[in-house]
């Protein structure tokens, strides 16, 4: 195969000390975060009201109300995920304590995923460090070496209804209640079972007041809508055709910042409610600028925004793209590797 060359930023954005200049914009509003907390706690409080109350008519109503109440408790994730990098507050102190109060609402044991979401932004497109905080990702060879039974399992992992439907629900239900990637030191087992008595003790008077079944069939469809929506974030934040992934010898934490976050554009609505995690390629650049300042660096520095831009519908698309071809540099579909075959 004719190797191809990988996918370029202008080289007056990739020479420019993007670290030092986003950095500028680290300092969060203390009043701005505050409201920021109001605005999604209060809303998401209503509407689980709302979806309780529709459940007295109808479950099928429910389950209507419960879409955008999901979409209020991503958004507390937002704010727990910017606590997590320290952007939200300007004191450490502040910051985890208040991620680990929203961490009982998101299900998240707040150390356990600080340590995997930094882990994701140190190794970010590095082939060589896979396989921590990220969607598990092959290159096209290392599939085709594999038997059948792995082609198989990788294949249904990157299935659709596996990704977005079955993945988040194992992930947020199951998998979080006991961190057994970090046995070896203390701190995220107190984090993950400090969050588990939170979410027994809130939820079990949540249950008791309401009723278990009811409690259930409210709460259970508002964590899967936002586990859905927040795992679709995050991939369209990185799996899309002209990513970037380089072994560690080539690879730099700028360029992977720059090709490989995307910056996907959705109506402002819905950039709103997903508290500007769009903008991912800025968030890569410099973690600790809270969400409501990415905006700002956009409009002082638009060069960014035209950079791995991905329209809303049009991130739909990239759900085909499976593999890694290190030769074309970009991201493919299993299909592909048919018309390789009998070309």
């Amino acid at each position: 195969m004719i190797e191809t060359p990988a996918p370029q930023v202008p080289e007056t954005v990739v020479a420019r000390d993007w670290l030092s200049i986003v950095g500028a914009y680290r300092h969060p509003d203390i009043k701005r975060s505050v409201g920021e907390i109001i605005v999604t706690a209060v809303p998401f409080a209503l509407l689980w009201a709302a979806t309780y109350a529709a459940y007295q008519v109808s479950f099928w109503l429910a389950l209507l109300v419960a879409v955008p109440a999901g979409g209020f408790l991503t958004r507390l994730f937002l704010i727990q995920h910017d606590c997590g990098h320290g952007a939200f507050f300007k004191k450490r102190a502040t910051n985890d304590w208040v991620g680990r109060v929203i961490g009982v609402l998101t299900l998240t044991p707040y150390e356990v995923w600080r340590r995997s979401h930094a882990a994701h932004h140190a190794t970010s497109g590095n082939l060589d460090k896979r396989g921590v905080g990220d969607i598990d990702t092959m290159t096209v060879r290392e599939f085709m070496s594999m038997s059948r039974w792995q082609q198989w399992r990788y294949r249904l992992y990157r299935h659709p209804v596996v990704l977005f439907g079955l993945g988040p629900a194992f992930i947020f239900l199951l998998h979080q209640r006991l961190p057994f990637g970090q046995m070896r030191e203390w701190r995220p087992w107190l984090s993950a079972m400090g969050t588990n008595l939170g979410i027994a003790a809130t939820f079990g008077g949540m249950a008791w007041f309401v009723g278990l079944g009811p409690f259930l069939a409210v709460h259970i469809p508002i964590v899967l809508a936002a586990a859905t929506l927040g795992i679709w974030l995050f991939y369209i934040q990185h799996q899309f055709e002209d990513t970037y992934w380089a072994h560690s010898g080539e690879w730099s934490h700028q360029t992977a910042a720059l090709l490989g976050s995307s910056y996907y554009e959705m109506p402002k609505p819905l950039q709103w409610l997903t508290a500007n995690i769009g903008i991912h390629n800025v968030h890569h650049l410099y973690s600790r600028v809270p969400y409501y300042r990415l905006p700002e660096v956009l409009r002082d520095y638009p060069e960014l925004g035209s950079i791995r831009r991905i329209r809303f519908l049009e991130g739909f698309k990239e759900c085909v793209l499976k593999l890694w071809d290190e030769d074309a540099h970009r991201l493919v579909p299993f299909r592909e590797l048919k018309q390789r075959v009998y070309a």
